[in-house]
Parts: structure tokens; sequence; C-alpha cells
């Protein structure tokens, strides 16, 4: 289940918002704009953040939040702004797109599915693809070509995280973070180790996906 954050004050206004999300499938918490809420909620990063700029964009605790998160494993941010808010948005925090606050639920909706799509390829069916590689995020199966790949726990997670982060590099400490946790006491060759079975199982002369960043760590190959 995707998992989105919601981060405002009003919450009579996005009540309905919340509601219509659920409907939709996704897992959403509402977070109020302090940094003792927002470091919690954004500790297991969620799928979407999306912040009530009207009520919250100026928050310090907001700013600072959404651009240390983008130092790690980035979701989709998107921005609820009024009307009157349009002429002087703050483009620095880099969010994925901007929403005007009066919009329906429905359409803000569809909004965060277009915005989880460009970010990591994931539809509204919760799948994921990159060029002839499918991932069915609800069902845990893997697909290279139509070809049905079996996969231990750990290697679809790898592949998850890699594939949901796409050309992005990732070091062997940072990967053994997210995938296997921080309470995980094996070494870099751990990740070493998955890679090379990840490899023989997905790829072939006609698919590469995983790239290895010399003295970095591995990066995953976008597709169209």
């Amino acid at each position: 289940m995707r998992r989105i954050v919601i981060i405002g004050r009003d919450e009579d206004l996005l009540s309905p918002l919340i509601h219509r999300l659920e409907e939709e499938g996704f897992e959403v918490s509402l977070c109020p704009p302090t940094s003792e809420a927002l470091d919690p909620a954004l500790a297991d990063t969620p799928d979407v953040i999306l912040i009530d700029l009207a009520s919250s964009g100026e928050e310090p605790d907001v700013k600072a939040a959404i651009r240390e998160d983008q130092k790690g494993e980035a979701p989709a941010a998107l921005g609820l702004v009024a009307l009157d808010q349009l002429s002087h948005l703050d483009l620095t925090l880099g969010l994925d797109d901007f929403i005007v606050r009066n919009a329906t639920a429905t359409e803000i909706t569809a909004r965060v599915r277009q915005a989880l799509w460009k970010k990591a390829r994931v539809d509204a069916k919760n799948v994921l693809k990159c060029g002839d590689l499918v991932m069915d995020l609800a069902s845990y199966t893997v697909y290279v070509a139509g070809r049905p790949v079996e996969l231990t726990f750990k290697e679809y997670e790898l592949l998850r995280f890699l594939a949901s982060n796409r050309d992005r590099v990732f070091n062997r400490e940072t990967l053994l973070n997210k995938v296997w946790g921080y309470d995980f006491y094996g070494g870099s060759r751990t990740v070493d180790v998955h890679i090379r079975r990840l490899r023989s199982k997905i790829e072939d002369r006609h698919h590469t996906f995983i790239e290895t960043v010399r003295n970095v760590g591995y990066r995953f190959h976008a597709y169209p």
C-alpha cells in the first residue's frame, strides 16, 4: 500500500481529501508542521508528501524536513496552494507539482497518481514499470519481458528500492540501511552478493538494469 503524509493544520479542509485518498487504497496520515511530528512521520520515507502550503508553507520545520528528505530516498512531493500564492511560490522547495487548494479531492488524487508515476513509474494499480521490467507491488511479482522471475524477499526489496529511484546512485551503506534496516549488522558485502544474484535473475544480453558505479555503489537504469 502506498503511503502518503499530508502536512498541514486545517483538518476540516483536509479531511475530505484524506477520505478520498483512503478510498483509492492509499495509507494516509495527517501531520502537523512541527519537527516533533515531522521527524517520526518522515523517518520511514513515505511514497508521497502533500504539503498544505497555505497553512504550513512558511514553517521552517517543513522546509528543513523536505530538503533533508531529498538527500535520501525522495518521495513525490506536492504542494497545495491558495490562488493568491501562485505569484510568489517558493520554488526552492523542489516540489514535483503544485495544486490549487480549492481543487476537488478527485482532481488532487489524480495529481498524486501522476506524481507517483513520474517519480517511480508506479501506476494507479500499484505496478512499477521500467522498460521490460514490471513489478506488481501488490502481489510481489516480477516479470522481465513477460517472463516471471522468482526472487527472495530481500532481492525483491532491493530491486524495488533501486527501480523506484531510477538513475540515482546509492552507496552500499545507504542500501543496507534502506533495505535491511539500521539494526542490520552484516557488512557491505551483503549488498554485493544480492546485486550479483539479482543480475543473474533479471539480466541477460538483451536487458541490463543495474549499473555498478566504481568506488561509489549502484544505480538502476531508467527506461522510457
